[in-house]
């Protein structure tokens, strides 16, 4: 198992790049978080892990081929390191904040990779669909990064088994990750996980805090149906608290159940939380 950092979304710049220069890390993921950076262009100024990602960039407010175009830029810029994460987000999102109809989530991904995944490559797409109608070639030359998918339920498991590398999930459990992810995806598949991680004598308070902070998580519903598959009453159920024996021993049952990437999301001191993790390679 490869353990990743997630970086900070919002904040001075100057404290994204202390974190993004945490050692020993296998790789750095940004997300496009409400009011944050764009992670894309930030990526680049990002030293060290052989892997940068995006955790994820949303689909609907960028067409495919400014996806594309802004993934072999950075691509270019970075030496090969980008993975690129997409999925189509939340209406509460996609629809409530940016005014674009949340139609088809399922068809509009696969759809999204369909016209994405050649561009990529480099061909030159002609395509007419329900979504997008595509005459294009980019001329722009670069290795085309892997595309991973925010996959959740079945569907979307289903797209990214078809058409991507695997998925990038959060709010699991490795019971979940091991008896519903694992199974509906194909040999090879990369299943990424971001885990909330805390070192702390009062992991009740911890969860608490987490409970309070993340409570717009069960307004979701694609989250909300994930953590009533897993049997869990919110997102603060996900968290992984408590004094070092206790954070090694549940990181390892992620490695067990079958995650390929652990990316840890620190809520306290990250440089001993990674040095823990490193532990359960």
């Amino acid at each position: 198992m490869r353990i990743g950092f997630r970086l900070p979304s919002t904040g001075p710049l100057d404290t994204f790049r202390e974190h993004a220069a945490a050692h020993g890390v296998d790789s750095a993921w940004a997300n496009q978080a409400p009011g944050g950076w764009d992670p894309l262009t930030l990526l680049p100024a990002v030293d060290g892990p052989a892997e940068l990602g995006t955790a994820i960039v949303p689909t609907y407010p960028r067409h495919p081929v400014v996806m594309a175009t802004e993934a072999l830029t950075v691509q270019a810029l970075t030496g090969g390191r980008l993975t690129l994460g997409i999925g189509p987000s939340h209406e509460h999102m996609v629809t409530g904040w940016w005014g674009i109809p949340y139609t088809k989530p399922a068809s509009h991904t696969r759809e999204y990779l369909e016209v994405l995944l050649p561009l990529l490559r480099g061909e030159h797409v002609k395509h007419s669909g329900e979504f997008f109608t595509v005459d294009h070639r980019l001329e722009v030359t670069a290795p085309p990064p892997p595309v991973l998918i925010s996959a959740l339920g079945p569907r979307m498991l289903e797209i990214a088994r078809d058409l991507a590398g695997g998925t990038i999930v959060v709010w699991v459990r490795p019971d979940l990750v091991e008896n519903y992810l694992v199974p509906r995806l194909g040999p090879g598949q990369r299943v990424v996980a971001t885990v909330m991680v805390a070192i702390t004598g009062d992991p009740d308070g911890v969860r608490d805090q987490v409970a309070r902070d993340m409570a717009i998580v069960d307004e979701l519903p694609a989250y909300r149906t994930l953590l009533d598959r897993g049997g869990l009453s919110g997102p603060a159920d996900t968290v992984v608290a408590g004094d070092e024996g206790v954070v090694l021993r549940e990181l390892r049952r992620f490695r067990d159940a079958g995650v390929t990437d652990l990316i840890i999301s620190p809520l306290t001191a990250p440089d001993r939380l990674l040095e823990v993790a490193q532990q359960a390679r």
